[in-house]
């Protein structure tokens, strides 16, 4: 399965860097208000960030089961009160229960600090100001109040964004607010685990192939049956990363980094790495996620591919999301535990340690990239170690959260713990770490 796919196992080998390796996604340079900018991150492309780095977020509006929550466009929601109860959006629970480890909660403006607009400050584009509740002016984009994370320490952090892609029980995201991104009209992009993924106008995955030459298609009129060239209108300009060729007299096609694209007919879904699995043929990205650390491997499932450790054990993230009316994470080793306690040994940290165990790290491991790292746990509170601490777990984490296996997988390639949790895993749980889901696709 994915055979010669330069993405696959996350490395770069020289075939990959025409595809997007060590590059970074290029954008549209749009107005901004002074002091703001654009930050290239790892794993989102490009995002606006404030004038320390610092990404900028937006809260949308969300329908949960039983109530909403999110900012609708021209207000914030995110107050400096601090929230003690639960609302019972997420049905079945009911609302009302005390929150747990309240002396660490913050309130939703300590977590999400307001990107507050100065006196004197003035829209330019799509950035207006819209007025708090407290009255002060807040900046917001595209009609969206935005906000910083806490958890975000240098330029290029975005580890308020969540692990994963949540579907239908999923509480109410923070979302980086991205510039548009340089794609000729009919492409589009996408953040998948392995890149950030080019697409067409439908979503449909663009391929490139390692038979053609620099600007030059090698596909002729049998295999453009299967292998839909993406054709430039007689309007299309090149620019940038991108150049138009002539396939044949008078029929123009798109060119990325000087790789002619195409679609792949047989795709059945979007976001799809089927084409990939035909030899010589790659999916096209503008930027490739980073590496995944030394010692770790990509196992084949019976539902796609996933993340494991040394010994083929599948790897887990855990993603939470409480259910106060401010829908403040809970997953980072700062924010409460309580949660993933109760849902791993219920309530019982050693238990926990023993079903879903720490992604170990050697001693003196290192990553290669901001995305992933090491950081030191409390093995029986779940949260950071303090410098020092004799009992400290040395552990491997994404995203600043720490990643883990599960007791109950025997085999390599087994996932038995994909999912495990509240609806599914959506609002809280276990999910495995998906480089490539053909069944249940959710590895974007």
């Amino acid at each position: 399965m994915l055979a010669g796919s330069c993405f696959f196992f996350l490395t770069v080998t020289p075939d990959c860097r025409a595809f997007g390796a060590r590059q970074t996604e290029d954008y549209v340079h749009v107005p901004m208000p002074p002091h703001f900018r654009v930050e290239a991150t790892e794993l989102d492309g490009p995002v606006f960030a404030d004038a320390n780095g610092r990404t900028l977020y937006r809260w949308p509006f969300k329908n949960l089961r039983v109530g909403n929550t999110g900012d609708p466009k021209g207000e914030s929601n995110c107050t400096a009160a601090k929230s003690t109860t639960n609302a019972g959006y997420m049905s079945p629970y009911p609302g009302g229960f005390t929150l747990p480890e309240l002396d660490r909660r913050p309130s939703c403006t300590q977590a999400w600090p307001p990107a507050l607009a100065p006196a004197n400050a003035k829209p330019i584009g799509k950035w207006t100001i819209i007025t708090r509740k407290d009255g002060a002016k807040q900046w917001a984009f595209d009609g969206f109040a935005l906000y910083t994370s806490a958890l975000d320490k240098r330029p290029g952090d975005v580890l308020g964004a969540d692990t994963y892609d949540h579907k239908g029980d999923d509480p109410a995201e923070r979302v980086p607010v991205q510039p548009p991104p340089d794609l000729p009209p009919g492409f589009n992009v996408a953040t998948t685990r392995v890149g950030r993924l080019l697409l067409n106008g439908r979503d449909f995955s663009i391929y490139a192939s390692d038979a053609d030459g620099p600007n030059k298609s090698n596909c002729d009129s049998e295999c453009a049956k299967t292998w839909v060239p993406m054709l430039a209108p007689q309007s299309a300009h090149p620019h940038g990363d991108w150049a138009i060729f002539e396939r044949s007299p008078g029929v123009r096609q798109w060119a990325f980094r000087k790789r002619p694209l195409y679609r792949f007919a047989l795709d059945s879904y979007s976001h799809s790495f089927q084409g990939s699995d035909e030899p010589g043929w790659h999916n096209v990205f503008t930027q490739l996620a980073p590496p995944i650390p030394a010692g770790f491997t990509v196992q084949n499932t019976t539902a796609g591919q996933v993340v494991a450790d040394a010994n083929g054990k599948t790897v887990y993230m855990y993603s939470c999301g409480d259910d106060a009316i401010d829908q403040l994470s809970c997953d980072h080793p700062d924010e409460t535990q309580a949660y993933r306690l109760a849902m791993c040994g219920a309530g019982d940290p050693e238990r926990c340690l023993h079903t879903f165990p720490y992604v170990l790290a050697p001693k003196g491991a290192r990553s290669s990239n901001r995305s992933w790292s090491v950081i030191d746990i409390d093995p029986k509170s779940g949260h950071l170690a303090a410098r020092g601490q004799p009992d400290a777990l040395h552990v491997w984490a994404y995203r600043g959260r720490p990643v883990y296996t599960y007791a109950g997988d025997q085999r390599a390639g087994d996932t038995n713990a994909d999912g495990i949790g509240e609806f599914r895993g959506e609002r809280e749980g276990f999910k495995a770490y998906w480089v490539r889901d053909d069944f249940n696709r959710r590895a974007g």
